[in-house]
């Protein structure tokens, strides 16, 4: 739930005024043009960043758990935070040790869904960049989280790894959990909502 949401960037506010509510099973696609504030918002919603005003509410059961955000969301942001000296599996391996692994799939039936699962023993070294994108979009497999904040989740990736994307996302709200993704980019989510930011407001 977001109350009358402000968000500053760089002492200017550029998030004002937004409200809107998001459900198990829904997904709200943040779109606008450069700069526009999408990547804010979202740092907003995943607690990494503070409001200027408003409110930001996580209702696990109907009870607001606004200090345990991070046990309920996923954030996928630009950087795909992967270890370069790392091979796939052992990238994968470490954050699913990190983030808790109740109610995800295991590290190879998570490589197997974004098309990794051969290179399980090579270093994320020599990854390419759409591969290293699909090893960030595993860990949402690995671990099981509720919502996910998707910014520009297809970057990099090609057609068939952004239909594989596509799919992934569509699986998780058939399982009641929710997705909230900033893109520039049309992404073919049956049933999904818009949210465009314009310039300091919302259309």
């Amino acid at each position: 739930m977001v109350q009358a949401l402000d968000v500053e960037r760089g002492g200017r506010r550029v998030i004002e005024g937004i409200d809107f509510e998001i459900a198990g099973g829904e997904a709200v696609l943040v779109t606008g043009p450069n700069g526009v504030g999408k990547s804010t918002l979202l740092r907003a919603l995943a607690g990494l960043s503070r409001p200027a005003g408003g409110c930001v509410r996580f209702l696990a059961d109907g009870v607001a758990d606004p200090d345990e955000v991070g046990r309920h969301i996923h954030y996928l942001g630009h950087r795909d935070a992967v270890k370069p000296a790392l091979t796939v599996h052992e990238n994968l391996a470490f954050w699913q040790d990190f983030l808790g692994a109740d109610g995800g799939e295991p590290v190879e039936t998570a490589l197997e869904s974004v098309g990794l699962v051969d290179l399980a023993a090579l270093p994320a070294a020599y990854l390419s960049a759409g591969q290293r994108r699909r090893l960030a979009v595993a860990r949402l497999v690995a671990v099981r989280r509720p919502l996910w904040l998707l910014d520009e989740p297809t970057a990099a990736l090609d057609a068939a790894s952004e239909a594989s994307l596509v799919r992934l996302m569509a699986a998780h709200l058939e399982m009641g959990g929710a997705v909230i993704a900033a893109t520039h980019l049309a992404i073919g989510l049956a049933g999904a909502r818009s949210l465009r930011l314009v310039a300091g407001e919302m259309a």
